[in-house]
């Protein structure tokens, strides 16, 4: 049977440019470019108990892992934001903060949320500078997290 493109009939794949971050504080709703890097691994722990009767080793779940987040955005004038935030880095001491990445529909309804708990910025990487060029100013940020939180909504 065809599809007829009716909301009964068809279920399609949310499209992923429509997006906004949210850095609690006075960072809400931060348009970026491009948020890569929301990921999560299980290391593998393998064990063979001392009176298995086979010679192999069994694998099981061990410490989770999360990479760190990148994100790029456009350079505007007189923000400094992220930059004020790698300087509150001393030794061993960090603003922390829980940073939510949300996905939206045409209707700009949250579909999906990521939520990073207790981010802080690893690394700030300027824009390059090219006199030939004709590109919009990026600047990207990299996050270290402890914990990811997604949740998957149907806002319709």
């Amino acid at each position: 049977m065809a599809d007829d493109g009716s909301k009964e009939s068809s279920t399609w794949p949310m499209p992923k440019f429509r997006f906004n971050v949210d850095f609690g504080t006075e960072l809400t709703n931060i348009a970026f470019q491009e948020v890569s890097g929301m990921d999560k691994e299980v290391q593998v722990i393998e064990y063979r108990d001392s009176n298995s009767a086979q010679f192999s080793t069994i694998k099981m779940p061990g410490i989770v892992k999360h990479g760190n987040v990148t994100m790029k955005r456009g350079v505007f004038v007189g923000d400094n934001t992220f930059w004020d935030w790698m300087s509150t880095i001393t030794m061993n001491t960090v603003a922390r903060r829980t940073v939510i990445i949300r996905l939206l529909n045409e209707n700009n309804k949250v579909t999906m949320q990521w939520t990073l708990n207790n981010a802080w910025p690893t690394k700030i990487s300027s824009t390059d500078l090219k006199s030939d060029g004709n590109e919009v100013a990026v600047d990207s940020i990299e996050i270290a997290y402890e914990t990811l939180v997604i949740a998957n909504t149907n806002n319709a």
